[in-house]
C-alpha cells in the first residue's frame, strides 16, 4: 500500500464519520429516543428531586423540647386560687400537680385528685372510672413533653 493510498483510504474514513454527523440515519437515531428521554429528561428530574429531598432532611426544624420530671406548681387564676387540668392528678394543699400515674402527694403522703375531662367533677386519683359520667381514666406514669426549649420556628414571636 502506497501513501497515496493510505491517504485517500484515511481521507474516505474522515468523509465517512463526517457523513453520519451531518445527515445522520433518521431511523436508528428515534429508536434511540426512549434511552435520549431517560437520560435527558427522567434523570435530571429524579436527580433534582433527590437534592430537594436531601436538602429537606438536613434543613428541616427540629424541635427541642423539655422534660419536666415530677411535680410541678399548678398556675393561679385572677384570685390567686390554683387552676387544675382535667385529667391530671393534683394536690390541693399544695398546689402541686403531679405527672399522670401518680396517686399519693411526695410531701405529706396524702391521696391525690384528679378532675375527670368529660364531666368535671373531681374524684380520688386512685379511682380509674368516673362514679358520675363512668369515664374509664387509666393513664400510665411516663414523662411528660411540656413545651419547646426556645422560640417558635421561623422567629421568637409571631405577635
Amino acid at each position: 500500500m502506497t501513501i497515496p493510498d493510505a491517504i485517500s483510504q484515511a481521507w474516505t474514513q474522515v468523509l465517512d464519520f463526517i457523513s453520519k454527523l451531518v445527515s445522520p440515519d433518521w431511523g436508528a437515531l428515534i429508536g434511540l429516543l426512549p434511552i435520549f428521554i431517560i437520560i435527558g429528561v427522567i434523570g435530571p428530574l429524579l436527580s433534582l428531586l433527590a437534592l430537594v429531598w436531601l436538602y429537606y432532611f438536613v434543613r428541616k426544624p427540629r424541635t427541642r423540647v423539655v422534660y419536666e420530671e415530677g411535680a410541678r406548681q399548678a398556675p393561679l387564676d385572677e384570685a390567686g386560687n390554683p387552676v387544675f387540668p382535667p385529667g391530671e392528678p393534683y394536690c390541693p394543699t399544695d398546689g402541686l400537680i403531679y405527672p399522670p400515674g401518680t396517686t399519693r402527694c411526695d410531701r405529706d403522703g396524702a391521696n391525690l385528685a384528679v378532675i375527670c375531662p368529660m364531666c368535671g367533677i373531681g374524684r380520688d386519683a386512685a379511682i380509674s372510672t368516673c362514679g358520675n359520667c363512668g369515664l374509664v381514666l387509666h393513664v400510665e406514669q411516663r414523662y411528660r413533653v411540656m413545651r419547646p426549649a426556645g422560640p417558635p420556628p421561623g422567629g421568637a414571636s409571631l405577635a
